[in-house]
């Protein structure tokens, strides 16, 4: 970063030098042309007054001088009368030249070109005499290459100095720059003192460490929700089964016993597969192969499956709707309606209903799980999808609930891009609404 700030630095010095030299020629060139017009068009005007006073001996009079302006007479045809440079009988007729023209025309003119006869780039001014001759001065002068050639040593010593400066105030200004970078406390982001742009980073960096933390909490509260899940059901099953090796059960009680060890043994089991799924959609190691699946035929498939379930309670269930076809994971989905449902049975009241919908709405596809059990206080509805919190903690062993079914729903629906709501108060039933986001075409 540092290297990259000192390169840019000195690179924006370099094209600023450069602008600089070409802007430097361009305003020296201007303003060499402005004073040689000046100059040339005010030498054209002294000789003019003394050739109108004096007549034209005036120039073969000042023949021997040292001009440094070159002059030319010519006639209205064109022919050259007189030349400070060469005979005039050796010059082609100016008739054709701009200047020439133009002074015939309007009494002046002036011109900038090569000089077939000097060789050099010339501008040239001409002036209507009173004899009807035309007076025309010239000069020669430097192009805006030479003058850009002629810079070009005084130029490349400054910016030789000014690079050499600008390397060590670039080394100095980044080391300055980046020392509040160096500096920043990663662990406690928003309390460094630094600059303005780096807030939203600090921010973004301040929540990551907030959601690790979190993380890192929620694991270790998971780990003891897990440890003391587990060590229930196997207490009670080792507790049984020492009972049982002890000889201190009757042998008509044998039956009864074993039933408690079984359905403990299941209870662990159950708890067991859930708490792999729930790792695998934590680590987003589950299979997301994706299929066509009929929402509405899956649903009746986990009714036909809760059935004997529902049975021992005497509770009615029954799926309306349409059929739907929605592309997502099979077997997410399965879970995600199942333990839903299932929750419908476990909490439901004896004699109960439980009401399943399945159809397409605008916003997408949707399942619905009406029941009239128990019911869930409004305190307790944000927490239900939390891992291993029950409502009736008190009831939740008989009930053979994990704790992890809502909790692997919610996985799901974040799978699915889907939302999940819950409508209970107690005594009057709970109504759980998923809905999944509108397939795009």
């Amino acid at each position: 970063m540092r290297k990259r700030i000192q390169r840019s630095m000195v690179m924006v010095l370099s094209v600023t030098l450069l602008l600089s030299y070409i802007i430097l020629t361009l305003i020296i060139y201007s303003r060499n042309m402005s004073m040689l017009e000046s100059e040339v068009k005010q030498e054209a005007r002294y000789i003019q007054a003394a050739i109108n006073i004096s007549g034209p001996e005036y120039l073969e009079e000042m023949d021997g001088v040292d001009w440094t302006t070159r002059v030319t007479q010519i006639d209205p045809n064109g022919e050259v009368l007189y030349d400070t440079r060469r005979d005039n009988s050796t010059l082609e007729n100016h008739s054709g030249r701009k200047e020439v023209m133009e002074a015939l025309s309007k009494g002046e003119g002036e011109d900038v070109r090569m000089s077939d006869t000097v060789g050099q780039e010339m501008y040239y001014y001409a002036i209507l005499l009173n004899d009807g001759t035309v007076l025309r001065a010239s000069k020669s002068m430097d192009g805006l290459v030479r003058t850009a050639v002629s810079t070009l040593p005084v130029m490349a010593g400054v910016a030789a100095v000014m690079l050499v400066l600008a390397y060590f105030l670039a080394k100095w200004q980044t080391r300055r720059l980046v020392r509040p970078i160096y500096e920043l406390n990663l662990e406690h982001p928003l309390d460094n003192d630094t600059y303005e742009e780096l807030r939203p980073f600090l921010e973004a960096m301040d929540r990551q460490n907030k959601e690790k933390e979190a993380v890192s909490n929620m694991r270790k509260e998971f780990s003891a929700n897990v440890s003391h899940e587990l060590k229930t059901p196997l207490t009670s099953i080792s507790g049984y089964a020492e009972i049982m090796k002890n000889g201190m059960v009757r042998p008509q009680d044998i039956p009864v016993f074993s039933e408690r060890i079984y359905k403990e043994a299941r209870r662990l089991i159950t708890l067991v597969e859930d708490i792999i799924k729930l790792s695998k959609l934590d680590e987003e190691s589950v299979e997301l192969e994706k299929q066509d699946v009929d929402l509405y035929e899956l649903t009746r498939e986990i009714i036909s499956r809760l059935s004997p379930q529902a049975s021992q309670k005497n509770i009615h269930m029954e799926v309306s709707g349409e059929p739907v076809t929605y592309f997502g994971i099979r077997q997410i989905l399965d879970e995600m309606i199942y333990n839903v449902c299932e929750n419908a049975v476990k909490y439901n009241n004896e004699n109960g209903r439980v009401t399943v919908w399945v159809g397409n709405t605008l916003e997408g596809p949707k399942v619905t799980v009406t029941d009239t059990g128990i019911g869930i206080p409004q305190e307790h509805q944000e927490r239900i999808f939390e891992r291993f919190y029950r409502v009736d903690k008190s009831h939740s062993k008989e009930r053979g609930g994990t704790g992890l079914g809502l909790s692997i729903v919610k996985h799901g629906a974040l799978l699915h891009g889907a939302k999940v709501s819950v409508d209970s108060s107690p005594g009057r039933g709970t109504r759980i609404e998923m809905r999944f986001p509108q397939e795009r075409e």
